[in-house]
């Protein structure tokens, strides 16, 4: 048996990863704020290296003076506790502060920024700063910086890098007598002069470089970042010719209705006998003819039933509490006639439930996935509705179970796609259109919920509703006349 699940997220502003701000391109603040609260997980992961590395010095020091490695003070303590304040200070302007002119993302990731090179000035200092390449870090700092800002303002950042670099490098040569961590320490920078000529030489050497990596990284950045741009206005053009579309064929599915309608309403007065006796072979004509058109009324009606959704999919919505029981009902109601047509009986089997939904549309999904399972079921079978439901999580599901033709596995990806049946639909009911299960995937995406779809060919096919938070109606008295509101589903 073939499982699959799916699950579609409505589109929001979190896909916009660019914003166009007069002639700049820069990252949107969702991107930032996602990138800045990456980067506090980071940190905390550096926060526990240097944790690790005290208790390293504390634990092994003899060990680590024999490598080279010699005990540093209490500088590493002092980082570690900036970092952790630091950190904390960021998580709390953007989870409990209000945005405003001096509280947004790009302000917090210009603090990060400061904050991270005076902390790493501190460790390239006491690391050795013309001894080790620990000086290299810097070029992170001006990298992400490329990334984030503009070209304007990633300058500022690599011209504060050259500058803090610089005066790290002139007081550990020209004021402090700079204690080496290891041995890594160059043997020709013991002498006074050597040392200071070497010093100026590595500082200028570091500044270029400093420089040449922000103009490659930033030309580089500017390529992605108008590829982008072009990327979203590829994306808005695309959508714009899909609602264009879809209102050409709302158009024109309204232009087929009408006339439609009147040759079927012309067809029944011919059936009924109130143009004439007709003889046997044109009865049996106007009722492929008939045929024909219902199925075709079905198709536009279908079509109708699409476009509709798609537009609340693309507004907002209003979400209402129901009694999944009541909703289960009324379908079942309205489409036992069908049932007992196919005979397939329909045994239902619900622990009432509340969810908050869009009703139309929740009827809707129902309706359309047990229509199917009416529809590719056996003769003599029946469709098992059952409900579960999770109380410690305050989770539900509805069950929808058939014993009908099944769905090969190669298919089930794609039953969901418009107008797309398979060959074993197909044969089974020839007048089907493909665009049931597309009102169903649009519906599960207008209401957040879930599907799961188990099937076996020639055995039947399990469709499984999954919904978020739910609440239980009150055993005694009538569960409609309980009063609920937003607070009882967040």
């Amino acid at each position: 048996m073939a499982i699959i699940e799916f699950s579609w997220n409505k589109p929001s502003n979190q896909g916009i990863l660019l914003e166009i701000k007069g002639d700049k391109l820069k990252l949107s603040d969702d991107v930032l704020i996602s990138n800045i609260r990456w980067f506090i997980t980071f940190r905390w992961i550096l926060i526990a290296s240097l944790v690790f590395f005290e208790i390293l010095m504390l634990s092994a020091s003899d060990a680590l003076t024999q490598v080279g490695i010699n005990e540093q003070q209490k500088w590493p303590v002092a980082i570690i506790i900036v970092l952790i304040v630091a950190n904390i200070a960021y998580i709390f302007a953007l989870d409990h502060c209000k945005p405003s002119r001096y509280n947004s993302p790009s302000i917090n990731l210009w603090i990060q920024i400061i904050v991270d090179l005076i902390c790493l000035s501190v460790v390239v200092h006491y690391f050795g700063s013309t001894s080790t390449p620990i000086s290299f870090f810097y070029v992170l700092h001006i990298a992400l910086a490329c990334i984030f800002f503009s070209t304007r303002e990633s300058l500022y950042v690599t011209i504060l890098v050259c500058f803090m670099d610089s005066i790290v490098i002139f007081a550990d040569n020209f004021l402090i007598s700079q204690a080496p961590l290891s041995t890594l320490l160059n043997t020709q920078f013991l002498s006074e002069s050597a040392r200071k000529d070497g010093a100026i030489i590595w500082m200028l050497f570091l500044d270029i470089l400093f420089l040449v990596v922000w103009y490659v990284v930033s030309r580089l950045s500017l390529i992605v970042r108008a590829h982008e741009h072009h990327l979203l206005d590829a994306y808005r053009q695309i959508n714009q010719a899909q609602v264009e579309k879809d209102q050409y064929a709302l158009l024109i599915t309204h232009q087929l209705k009408s006339p439609l309608d009147a040759i079927r309403s012309k067809i029944n007065l011919i059936k009924e006998g109130y143009l004439g006796d007709t003889t046997q072979e044109v009865s049996t004509a106007l009722a492929q003819m008939d045929y024909r058109a219902k199925n075709m009324s079905a198709l536009i009606l279908d079509l109708l039933r699409l476009e509709r959704l798609k537009d609340t999919c693309l507004n907002t919505a209003v979400f209402e509490p129901v009694e999944i029981q009541a909703v289960l009902q009324k379908c079942i109601e309205k489409l036992t006639p069908v049932a007992n047509s196919k005979k397939v009986a329909l045994n239902l089997s619900i622990e009432n439930f509340i969810c908050k939904v869009i009703p139309d549309q929740l009827e809707i999904l129902l309706e359309n996935i047990i229509t199917n399972a009416i529809i590719y079921s056996h003769e003599n079978t029946s469709i098992e509705i059952s409900s579960l439901i999770d109380r410690k999580n305050l989770h539900a599901s509805i069950t929808i179970t058939d014993h009908g033709i099944g769905i090969e596995e190669k298919d089930l990806p794609n039953i969901f796609n418009e107008y797309f049946y398979s060959p074993r639909a197909a044969l089974h009911n020839k007048a089907t259109s493909g665009i049931g299960l597309s009102i169903v995937k649009i519906a599960a995406e207008n209401n957040r919920l879930k599907i799961r779809i188990a099937s076996e060919p020639g055995v039947g096919t399990t469709f499984t509703i999954i919904f978020g938070t739910i609440k239980r109606p009150i055993a005694t008295g009538s569960a409609k006349s309980i009063p609920l509101t937003d607070a009882n589903f967040s």
